[in-house]
Formats: structure tokens, sequence, C-alpha cells
């Protein structure tokens, strides 16, 4: 499987993981993470972008906490249409780019974002298009927000891992603290969050 497999299976994805099966559980802990985080290192009027939004569960979260300058990358094309039914304020003041990351964050100003966060989605990119982290560092001006599954081992991996959720989708386990630091980011911030890590990285 490379890279334009993994992006067609979440392009046409449809059921569980779906932009629709978001929208039905909502807003989680995982939600409450990422605001928590951005409550303690920014202001509200930040620019967020959320990589991997699906149809905006964790976006909607913060735009009701007060954020307003919210935008997000989603691949999947019927995530604006649900996100239309489920989130109306957020579809009607976000900026949304219904493409792949890849494609997207590229074309993207140095600093065009004061925050840059993504949820369960990093984890999936695969080990072809790992360049598009130095993307995602160059663009963040502040504050880059990981909350991935990485694994059960203790130590983080000393190269990227793969695993299969439902022996069909990819996950790959990386070493994040590594990931962001060797960018220009120093780790300011790590907690549990269910199955996954959080993690919080501010430009030096």
């Amino acid at each position: 499987m490379d890279s334009h497999d993994v992006r067609r299976q979440w392009a046409e994805r449809s059921g569980e993981f779906s932009p629709a099966y978001y929208a039905y559980y909502g807003p989680d802990e995982r939600s409450e993470a990422v605001l928590g985080v951005l409550e303690r290192f920014v202001d509200r009027d930040a620019r967020v972008l959320e990589l991997g939004c699906s149809s905006g569960r964790h976006l909607a979260h913060l735009h009701d906490e007060g954020f307003e300058r919210l935008a997000g990358i989603e691949l999947n094309d019927e995530a604006l249409a649900v996100m239309t039914d489920n989130y109306p304020d957020l579809a009607a003041t976000g900026r949304f780019y219904l493409d792949a990351i890849e494609d997207v964050v590229p074309e993207f100003d140095d600093d065009a974002f004061d925050v840059t966060y993504s949820v369960e989605t990093l984890q999936h990119i695969h080990p072809d298009a790992e360049w598009v982290f130095d993307d995602i560092a160059r663009v963040t001006g502040d504050l880059i927000v990981t909350v991935e599954n990485e694994g059960h081992d203790e130590e983080p991996p000393a190269e990227t891992e793969v695993n299969y959720v439902q022996d069909e989708v990819p996950l790959y386990y990386r070493d994040w603290n590594a990931v962001f630091t060797q960018r220009g980011f120093e780790q300011v911030a790590v907690e549990d969050c269910d199955r996954d890590t959080l993690r919080a990285f501010r430009a030096v």
C-alpha cells in the first residue's frame, strides 16, 4: 500500500470512521483536550488549522468556546455537507479545503497559522509522504498539537511502525516528539487522552 492508496481509502470512506460517523458522536475527550491546551498557550484570536477535520466536531467545540479564526483540511467529499447539517455556524464562518493534506499545506505561506493540530490524522500519513511534516512546521507560527495513537510500548518507536485497524486501515506509529523537535519546536506538554497521547510543541 502506497500513499495514494491510503488517501483513496479516506476519500471514499463511509460508515465507520466517516464524516457522518464522527458527527453522530460529536465532540469528545479529545476535543476537550485540544481546547485545554489551546487555552493554556494561545489567545482566542489565534489562527487555527485542523489537519483532517472530517465533519468538524473538534473545530465546532473550539468555535463554541470562542475561537473564531478556524480552518480545516479534509479529504472526504462528504465532510462539508455533513458539517453544514450538524455544525452550520462553523461551516458558515470557517475556511475549509477539500483535498489531501500533502496537496494543501505546501501552498500556505510561512507562519500562515498560529496553531496547527491533528486528532488521529497524522498517524495515517504514509512514510512516503513524511516530507509534509516539514511544511506543517513551516506554516505554524506558534503551536503544533498532536493527538495520536502511539502504540502501547513504553519507548517510542526507533522508526515508523505500522499497524492495521480492522486489517485494512494503516496506522503508523511514530515518535512525534522527535518529528517536531527536529523541525524547530520544543515539546511543552504531554498527556494521556484515552487511547491517544496529546503532545504540544511550541516554535523555538
